[in-house]
């Protein structure tokens, strides 16, 4: 198994998987704390529109998925928290989305091989280019959330008082969707569409049922990620499986767990709280 790592294809994905693992724990917590994860699927489910569209009129891959989720991306921010409930909305979006995705795969069939790679993704085969790519889209949006993190975290918990303390909480929501699209642009090109929601969403909504606290959160989100990412390339190149699957399935295993184990370590958490709120 070590003589694996001896591959420039392995260590190759190995450094992608934990580039866009942390990028997106850390991206994941505030579009789980601002229950936006729907909105984060849907733009998953463009970028594959938006890269199939790429192909047909011969554009780079990642052009036509960032500019297809960024544009989606800011009609979303705009909506600001009329997003929050518009499920209707995002899911007739979600549905046109996915069928032109499918009138543009129609139309792009000279090369299934990577239909099938924007789908499933190609982890195993990311090139130096790729590797760039993430590395410099990961300093990117973990710049500006490092920039926004205290204003952004007070807009996403109570939006109403941030917003009365001048906090700009429109701006903050237009710049985070058009972050979340350039993370999923990011994403999709080496885990695929299907992969990404379960990176985006899984560690940061797992972490929260360990810890309340934000930046504890954002850590066990990180580290939940990357034993996702590296249990599942590990397991796939062992048996041999699709690298996808495991992660995949690590993903919503580990959610699975910790979802009845904090009710059980915690049972009176929303009693104390409801108590607390009262005496207040």
């Amino acid at each position: 198994m070590l003589d694996l790592f001896s591959h420039q294809f392995i260590q190759y994905a190995f450094l992608a998987g934990t580039i866009i693992a942390v990028i997106c724990a850390v991206v994941g917590y505030f579009v789980v704390l601002r229950a936006q994860a729907f909105a984060a699927e849907s733009l998953a489910c463009v970028g594959f529109t938006g890269a199939t569209g790429a192909a047909v009129f011969g554009v780079s891959s990642f052009v036509g998925t960032f500019l297809f989720t960024a544009l989606i991306a800011l009609g979303f921010g705009l909506s600001g928290k009329r997003l929050k409930g518009r499920d209707i909305d995002i899911g007739l979006l979600l549905s046109f989305a996915l069928g032109l995705g499918v009138l543009f795969l129609k139309l792009y069939t000279t090369n299934a091989t990577e239909a099938v790679g924007i789908l499933f993704g190609s982890i195993l085969s990311v090139t130096t280019q790729d590797l760039y790519l993430s590395f410099i889209t990961g300093i990117i949006a973990l710049s500006i959330l490092a920039f926004t993190y205290r204003p952004l975290l007070f807009a996403s918990i109570d939006p109403e008082v941030a917003e009365a303390r001048g906090v700009p909480v429109q701006l903050l929501g237009v710049v985070f969707m058009v972050l979340v699209g350039l993370t999923i642009a990011e994403a999709i090109l080496v885990v695929g569409v299907l992969l990404v929601f379960a990176l985006l969403v899984a560690p940061a909504a797992t972490a929260q049922h360990i810890t309340n606290r934000p930046l504890t959160a954002i850590l066990a989100s990180i580290a939940l990620g990357l034993l996702f990412t590296w249990g599942g390339m590990l397991l796939g190149l062992f048996f041999h499986v699709p690298v996808s699957f495991f992660i995949a399935a690590l993903a919503a295993l580990s959610y699975l767990v910790a979802v009845p184990l904090y009710h059980l370590v915690s049972p009176h958490l929303y009693v104390q709280e409801t108590h607390d709120m009262k005496e207040l």
